[in-house]
């Protein structure tokens, strides 16, 4: 089975902007050109068999669903990891249903979000054979990743020790709720619980509202990029050591240790922290302000930036005033100081002030919607946005990698694939079994 390369190449990042342009300011045409473009440049398998990443010759299997496993094992195929997708047949991850938006084809964008640079096949853990194709796959695997709840592969016979008898130097990353020890190990995960009882609720929202959860899973995506770290520095061990390593990965442990400097200001004060709504609790000003017709924000890091901005704003007694003067002064007197910002912003429309702002050195920016978000310059720029093709040939757009190492380019090997899209291949291929095996396996069940 080929495999479709659908990025750009770097020779024509230029056009690419130019076409993201036209794609903004006139989508009809666009569809209608992007068509051409992409069967212009569907490079075939020989091509793609050049372009390797750092973690080429890696391979990962993959017993991950929904989003904190998905979304590691997908950055380790955006590096050059071989990654499997192993599936339940006939339902595969939860997330392939989680719509709409779906594809013309059927799938989900939230599946899409997670799930390029995989192959899928589909297995059915609950059988015997199942569970023997899957020894196979894990003694021909470098990387073992799954987020049962603990104990799931334990009951099927694949406990650490038995893994390493399969391979060695395998390394073996769980990801789960609460980790694989304390009391609550054995409960199941959720990034909305991870978030609440993690402490992030309890700073975000309004100085004065209700704890406000943030706009997307914060804790599963950390807890797949904290993975992924674990992962990669694994495999550089082994490259020393020649031995596997165990990773224990909890959306608990990903949210507290992602507190952060918030943490830090109650460990060392004794004082829980509070909710700024967009404030900083040890920066001033640091936050969003109204203009004349609308919002943006205003982050003045330091005394300099201050001083700079009261006097491009025509108001340098401000950055004079002792109770102003330094940062340790404008946070002690917050309360007085926020008031007269706000004033002074409502003078003037958004634009002028950022313009201002940037001519005085002092950083500020829009409050961007998604879509103005990918009409950014800088955006385009940077190729945020992945033009892919899916196996039925259906043209679609993706969140492109923000990992961007241009001496090992992050490439599209695989868009999200169908469900068991790659199983026969895989099973030829890597283990060997024939055609009229494979489809005694489909007859029972087992793929």
């Amino acid at each position: 089975m080929g495999i479709t390369v659908c990025k750009t190449p770097p020779r024509t990042s230029f056009f690419a902007k130019m076409f993201n342009i036209l794609q903004i300011y006139n989508p009809a045409k666009w569809q209608k050109l992007r068509k051409k473009i992409i069967e212009y440049l569907n490079y075939n398998e020989p091509m793609a068999e050049k372009m390797t990443g750092m973690l080429d010759g890696i391979r990962v299997l993959d017993l991950t669903r929904v989003l904190a496993g998905p979304y590691c094992t997908m950055l380790l195929g955006d590096m050059g990891a071989d990654v499997i997708k192993v599936e339940a047949p006939g339902k595969g991850d939860d997330t392939r249903q989680w719509g709409p938006p779906f594809t013309e084809g059927g799938i989900s964008a939230y599946f899409i979000s997670a799930n390029r640079n995989k192959r899928s096949l589909t297995l059915n853990l609950k059988s015997p054979k199942g569970l023997e194709i899957l020894r196979q796959l894990i003694a021909a695997s470098d990387v073992l990743v799954e987020n049962f709840k603990p104990g799931t592969l334990e009951r099927m016979g694949l406990d650490y020790p038995a893994l390493q008898t399969l391979r060695p130097d395998l390394i073996y990353c769980t990801i789960s709720g609460y980790g694989y020890s304390g009391p609550d190990s054995h409960k199941p995960g959720y990034d909305f619980i991870a978030q609440a009882r993690g402490g992030l609720m309890s700073i975000t929202g309004p100085a004065d509202g209700e704890p406000v959860r943030v706009g997307l899973a914060i804790a599963d995506l950390l807890s797949g990029i904290y993975a992924c770290n674990a992962i990669t520095a694994a495999l550089f061990a082994r490259e020393r050591q020649k031995t596997g390593q165990r990773i224990d990965i909890s959306l608990f442990d990903a949210q507290v240790g992602t507190l952060s400097y918030v943490a830090s200001n109650y460990l060392v004060s004794g004082k829980p922290p509070r909710r700024y709504g967009n404030g900083h609790p040890n920066i001033v000003p640091y936050q969003s302000f109204k203009g004349s017709d609308g919002y943006f924000a205003f982050a003045s890091g330091n005394d300099g930036q201050w001083s700079k901005f009261c006097a491009a704003a025509g108001h340098p007694e401000l950055a004079q005033d002792e109770r102003f003067a330094t940062n340790p002064k404008r946070v002690e007197n917050r309360d007085a100081l926020i008031p007269l910002l706000e004033e002074l912003f409502a003078t003037r429309p958004v634009a002028e002030w950022l313009v201002l702002c940037e001519q005085a050195g002092v950083p500020a920016g829009p409050i961007n919607t998604v879509d103005q978000v990918f009409a950014d310059p800088q955006v385009l720029a940077r190729e945020m946005v992945l033009q892919g093709q899916l196996s039925n040939g259906e043209a679609i757009d993706m969140l492109a990698s923000p990992l961007k190492v241009p001496t090992s380019p992050m490439q599209l090997r695989y868009p999200p694939p169908a469900l068991g899209e790659h199983t026969a291949d895989i099973l030829q291929s890597e283990l060997g079994i024939d055609e009229t095996a494979i489809q005694q396996l489909k007859e029972q069940g087992v793929i």
